[in-house]
């Protein structure tokens, strides 16, 4: 249905390599950071703080780390300012992209996005020219051979969940916001493994993209979410596992 399934979980299993080359700990350090200077320190009352420490934890931070990246959001002990931007732009195609990134330095940052963008035929844009595409939502990918769909159904539903859509070889379960934990556990505990488990800004609508235009795709992809600063990078794109694969 969407190539956002089939990203999404490349993207994860990309991400373990990137683990043991210690990439994802900067990033894990700036989302924890900004996550308790925004919500508090407290996991147990900050959701969005509560996903970073998990996510963490399962790319093996140590724990002193993690506790030493909330002290530093909370302002109890010292450490580097940053600050939370979102950038819009348009790759090959017309895709619409949205970047979430931390910074301690806008004026880098930008420059170098903006880099990116032209070296990957895309064009970074004004701020509200792409972002009204996406809706923010709980978004979780299954695999077929996990569950039959009616069994996912019920658990998934009766949890909270607003969609189950069908993407090949994955479902795709859509959740508001606020019952994402809750569907996320409801399936955990149903012995379901999801592939992925996001808050993500998920697209109302895809383009499809072939050939050369799937391949720079995955490109600026790649080098948008190579960025130190980047934590994520949502876009509206459909292509086939062939042409994601070839690039």
């Amino acid at each position: 249905m969407s190539g956002h399934s089939k990203w999404s979980t490349i993207k994860h299993k990309k991400a373990a390599k990137d683990a043991k080359k210690g990439k994802l700990f900067t990033k894990f350090i700036k989302e924890i950071t900004v996550s308790a200077r925004t919500g508090g320190g407290d996991p147990d009352a900050n959701a969005r703080l509560r996903k970073a420490i998990a996510d963490a934890k399962a790319g093996n931070m140590p724990n002193d780390t993690i506790d030493r990246a909330i002290r530093r959001g909370t302002g109890d002990e010292e450490g580097v300012n940053y600050d939370e931007i979102t950038y819009e732009g348009y790759g090959p195609g017309g895709v619409a992209l949205l970047i979430d990134a931390v910074t301690d330095n806008r004026n880098r940052t930008v420059a170098e996005i903006r880099h990116i963008f032209s070296k990957n035929g895309g064009n970074l844009g004004e701020s509200g020219s792409v972002g009204w595409m996406f809706d923010k939502k709980g978004y979780l990918v299954v695999d077929k051979k996990e569950k039959p769909e009616d069994e996912l159904f019920d658990v998934a539903i009766d949890a909270g969940a607003e969609d189950i859509r069908d993407d090949e070889d994955n479902w795709e379960i859509i959740t508001a916001p606020e019952s994402f934990e809750s569907v996320q556990n409801a399936i955990k505990s149903a012995g379901i493994t999801p592939q992925v488990a996001e808050i993500e800004m998920v697209p109302q609508n895809y383009i499809k993209l072939e050939g050369s235009q799937a391949g720079q795709m995955v490109k600026l992809m790649e080098a948008l979410e190579d960025h130190d600063d980047v934590q994520k990078v949502s876009a509206n794109f459909d292509m086939s596992e062939a042409d994601m694969a070839a690039a």
